[in-house]
């Protein structure tokens, strides 16, 4: 049961960002022998971000490592921001924000580990996935049902399109055919 805080929250998100390894991904990560990393992502999580953005929401991938894979997934998914080597999170949030005209109080964000908990605080919904730190957890205002990297982005999503009504919606191009 979601609780009342957290519908009003999600009506007024217009931005979400999403950390990922951890969120997108289940954290495990594969160095190739070129220097590269592969990782595992959910489908439902990325379609769930491709019907975000068709109903209006921003999406944004603020990571600390750089990858070609990161990178792949987020031009497939039309993720608007993806800012990488972002050691210091903050920083990085504040740009996206400024970028695109919104309020902490109209943020997203899901992150899963301690370098997430000074954006946690500022955010207006902040979320952890399951399996985060608890730490991480102690600094949001849901934690998800679903893991990392396997259908917590998904669940968020799904929370915010239903408590702003556009969760119909963006169900009716599947029930039209």
């Amino acid at each position: 049961m979601i609780s009342e805080d957290i519908i009003e929250r999600a009506r007024r998100i217009r931005l979400l960002i999403l950390d990922c390894d951890g969120v997108l991904t289940d954290g495990r990560i594969m160095l190739l022998p070129d220097g590269d990393e592969t990782k595992w992502f959910d489908v439902k999580d990325g379609h769930a971000i491709v019907m975000a953005g068709r109903a209006g929401l921003r999406v944004a991938i603020i990571s600390g490592r750089k990858s070609s894979v990161v990178r792949a997934r987020a031009k497939e998914l039309g993720v608007a921001h993806l800012r990488e080597m972002a050691w210091g999170k903050l920083d990085h949030y504040e740009e996206v924000i400024r970028e695109e005209g919104v309020s902490h109080e109209e943020v997203c964000y899901v992150g899963d580990d301690v370098v997430d908990i000074p954006v946690l605080r500022r955010a207006g919904l902040a979320v952890a996935v399951s399996d985060a730190v608890e730490e991480a957890k102690a600094y949001s205002h849901f934690v998800t049902a679903r893991a990392g990297g396997r259908g917590a982005v998904r669940e968020v999503i799904e929370i915010v399109l239903k408590a702003q009504g556009k969760w119909e919606e963006a169900l009716a191009r599947y029930k039209e055919e």
